[in-house]
């Protein structure tokens, strides 16, 4: 008689709100970006899963108004609006593969750590005078990022999940050269797992045709 299937998804596939505390430009100033997260998993044993995931976040960075403004030009070439500090209407999105660690000994509960990198890419647009004058600063590079969750369990093919992750991107813009930003990235969403067929066993064939 064969052991029975190992019970955990094949595939997970998350959705959800995203919320980072970012540092996008350098700038000293910490900015508090929204958007979304999502992944997909294959689950390759009972302990790891591949995972491809993509996040995006939209919002309003800091910059220091003076005569170094970089990532954004010099005053006078560029001269924001306000003063000492001038918004910068930010983007950024990256997408990133690697491994997640999925602690599979609760009935509710599954913890996990994930280690993953690929690419990020930021848009800042500032406004300048005169009204309606803007300049915009595009940059894209390397990203690294690694954290931890955990997924409650609502039935066999739903949960709840919430996860922290470090983000680290590394950009280059001209004003600044390459440059690396510490940024934490906080998610909360639903995982759609899929669901293992169980195989028919000879006593399942026996029992029926009694």
């Amino acid at each position: 008689m064969k052991p029975p299937a190992p019970k955990y998804p094949l595939t997970e596939l998350f959705l959800g709100y995203s919320l980072a505390q970012a540092g996008f430009f350098n700038a000293g100033h910490w900015a508090q970006l929204s958007g979304w997260n999502a992944s997909f998993s294959v689950n390759m044993a009972k302990w790891l899963g591949l995972v491809i995931d993509g996040s995006q976040f939209f919002g309003t960075s800091k910059i220091t108004t003076g005569a170094a403004q970089a990532p954004f030009p010099d005053c006078p070439t560029f001269c924001p609006l306000t003063s000492p500090t001038f918004n910068v209407d930010t983007r950024e999105y990256n997408i990133v593969f690697g491994a997640q660690f999925p602690y599979r000994k609760y009935a509710r509960w599954t913890p996990f750590g994930e280690v993953l990198f690929g690419h990020d890419g930021v848009r800042g647009i500032a406004r300048a005078q005169p009204p309606g004058g803007y300049t915009a600063e595009v940059s894209s590079g390397l990203a690294l990022l690694g954290g931890a969750g955990a997924d409650y369990k609502v039935n066999d093919r739903f949960a709840v999940r919430i996860k922290a992750d470090y983000l680290q991107s590394r950009t280059s813009f001209a004003a600044i050269g390459k440059a690396k930003q510490d940024n934490l990235r906080v998610s909360v969403g639903l995982v759609l797992r899929s669901i293992r067929k169980k195989k028919r066993t000879l006593e399942d064939e026996t029992g029926l045709e009694q």
